[in-house]
């Protein structure tokens, strides 16, 4: 399974936030976070005192708008369905594409399997340690949407 959605950056992007994979839906849509119940669009509308954005150009412009460049570490790989536990065979991204064109300051992963494979994939590359955050999928259930915000909100300062 091959990544088709580009990266969300320009010259001014300081922030790269990094998913693992986009899910199902997120491949169906072509667009990062497409599921309904993910609440990364919801966190980020939250921490940057911004309405939710409806569609996919007001989902780029509100990053953009703020700074935050947003990918995934992986370009290919095999997995089942949306199961990040799944994961083989991982060709990771090129993470230079971003940083070649934006002074990135700081990383943040979206999640333990974004943090564990930006460690062993793009670190050496980047330079830049990544901070983990709580993951913003609907599959982890155990964080509640204030949580994710307040924890989140690391990325404004």
């Amino acid at each position: 399974m091959y990544h088709t959605i580009p990266p969300i950056c320009d010259e001014n992007s300081k922030v790269l936030i990094l998913g693992s994979f986009p899910s199902v839906k997120s491949r169906e849509v072509q667009f990062f976070y497409g599921h309904p119940q993910n609440r990364f669009w919801r966190v980020m509308a939250a921490i940057f005192h911004h309405e939710i954005p409806a569609d996919v150009e007001e989902k780029r412009a509100m990053l953009i708008e703020n700074g935050i460049a947003l990918w995934d570490v992986i370009y290919s790989c095999d997995i089942e369905g949306s199961d990040d536990a799944s994961i083989r065979n991982v060709v990771p991204n090129d993470i230079s594409i971003i940083t070649d064109i934006a002074d990135i300051k700081k990383i943040y992963t979206n999640g333990g399997t974004a943090d564990r494979l930006y460690k062993k994939y793009c670190l050496h590359q980047t330079g830049i340690p990544a901070v983990r955050l709580p993951s913003t999928s609907p599959a982890n259930a155990r964080c509640s949407f204030e949580k994710l915000v307040e924890k989140w909100r690391v990325i404004v300062g």
